[in-house]
């Protein structure tokens, strides 16, 4: 099929579906923190833009209202929060030498192909936007997890964690059109308490244990007194 053939529409959801998949492989290979919560406001933005486009397409004006709240939370808010206590903490010199990086990038590259041969018989009567739809929200929350795994800072598992609800909103968004208003206010408010949740923790465990490397939680051990 012929790209120049499809509508405004399809051509832009397959064009940002790819930027945003690719973001999310970028994230694997991100050893300094501030850059990975660059590529995540990135992600963001092309989530925005994503909703944006679904609300003038099908004509759906409470889209316009979930594209300022994802612009807002995930491109100017967390983002800054993140980089503030990065840099409150002293931080932003830190480079994490990631374990295996080249078996994560290619696990990260087998995981978005598992992703599309796992949906191809399941929607292959479906829309060519529904595909890549499905795809690619399937593999974002994929390499989310596979992010939390492989990085050891606290803050790329928080990352992680919110590239997963990029996924899911990616999924809603496209394949449905979005969700209702009132569940989308929720989703909204829920991503803004758990990013000053995690805000507060990152100042616990850095005044507990001097960092926010996962690897020396797992070290810990109670003393007797």
């Amino acid at each position: 099929m012929n790209i120049g053939q499809l509508d405004f529409y399809t051509q832009a959801v397959l064009s940002l579906a790819a930027l945003v998949g690719l973001t999310s492989f970028l994230m694997l290979g991100q050893g300094r923190v501030l850059r990975l919560i660059f590529v995540f406001a990135v992600q963001g933005l092309l989530l925005a833009l994503t909703t944006a486009v679904a609300a003038y397409s099908v004509n759906i004006h409470h889209l316009y209202i979930s594209a300022v709240l994802t612009l807002v939370l995930k491109v100017f808010f967390i983002p800054w929060m993140l980089r503030r206590l990065v840099l409150q903490m002293d931080m932003h010199r830190d480079v994490e030498a990631l374990k295996n990086n080249s078996a994560v990038m290619l696990g990260g590259a087998s995981l978005m192909v598992f992703s599309y041969y796992i949906l191809h018989p399941i929607v292959q009567t479906s829309s060519l936007v529904m595909l890549n739809a499905l795809a690619v929200s399937l593999s974002v929350m994929l390499l989310g997890m596979l992010l939390m795994i492989s990085h050891r800072q606290a803050v790329a598992h928080v990352v992680g964690f919110m590239s997963i609800e990029n996924g899911l909103f990616f999924a809603a968004v496209v394949a449905t059109h979005g969700m209702p208003m009132v569940v989308e206010l929720g989703v909204a408010f829920d991503v803004l308490i758990a990013a000053v949740l995690f805000g507060i923790f990152f100042f616990h465990i850095r005044t507990s244990i001097d960092s926010l490397d996962v690897d020396k939680l797992n070290r810990l051990s109670e003393v007797d007194k």
